[in-house]
């Protein structure tokens, strides 16, 4: 696969769908109306529009190693804050996909360079829920669910950003979910954590963190 290949399929693309609907592209250069914003993972394998079924124009996406949402990551909390002002998503998902590098890399004791600063965020996760991996004996098992409760801990950050605060505050519609993409089967599944308030934040009977 080369430059020129990925000219080709857009070309082919580009045409099949004006087939399909000849105003396709009109109405996206109109204006972006999507309800959602996916916060995932940068993986190739996990590309949100397709795995949900929704067309370009209707999810709005940010994606990095890990899906983390970070205070101190400005570029994920301006997407946030675009999603939420400008676009008034009503629901944010934050994806986490079994078999993630950034979570797996957190669980080793290797040095994989710059990206370790990154994925420190994921070992203080490690550390916080130790008890719990620490009786999971099968590493992919236990992958597994550190992939979860990174998905917990995400929502929980995003939930308690300044962002999501000042919505809830405005009495803006917005929830805000966590779900696992299975690589295995392509299958989504719901972690159950869906918070569109404090008083459904602060309840802390969805959260098992720790």
């Amino acid at each position: 696969m080369e430059l020129k290949d990925i000219f080709n399929n857009n070309e082919k693309w580009a045409t099949k769908t004006l087939e399909r609907d000849p105003d396709f592209f009109k109405r996206l250069e109109e204006i972006q109306r999507p309800k959602f914003l996916w916060i995932g993972c940068s993986d190739s394998r996990v590309p949100a529009n397709q795995i949900t079924g929704l067309e370009p124009g209707e999810v709005f996406v940010h994606r990095n190693v890990g899906n983390l949402v970070l205070h101190t990551d400005l570029n994920c909390l301006s997407v946030v804050q675009f999603a939420i002002d400008v676009l008034k998503v009503e629901d944010i998902i934050v994806c986490g996909h079994y078999g993630c590098g950034g979570v797996n890399a957190a669980l080793s004791q290797e040095s994989f360079g710059l990206v370790d600063n990154w994925v420190r965020h994921i070992k203080d996760i490690v550390f916080i829920n130790q008890k719990e991996l620490g009786q999971i004996s099968d590493l992919k098992q236990r992958q597994n669910r550190l992939t979860e409760l990174n998905v917990s801990s995400q929502v929980l950050n995003l939930c308690h950003s300044s962002v999501v605060q000042e919505a809830w505050a405005k009495n803006q519609k917005l929830k805000v979910h966590g779900l696992v993409y299975g690589l295995s089967d392509g299958k989504l599944k719901d972690l159950n954590i869906s918070i569109d308030s404090n008083e459904k934040l602060n309840s802390n009977k969805i959260f098992n963190l720790g």
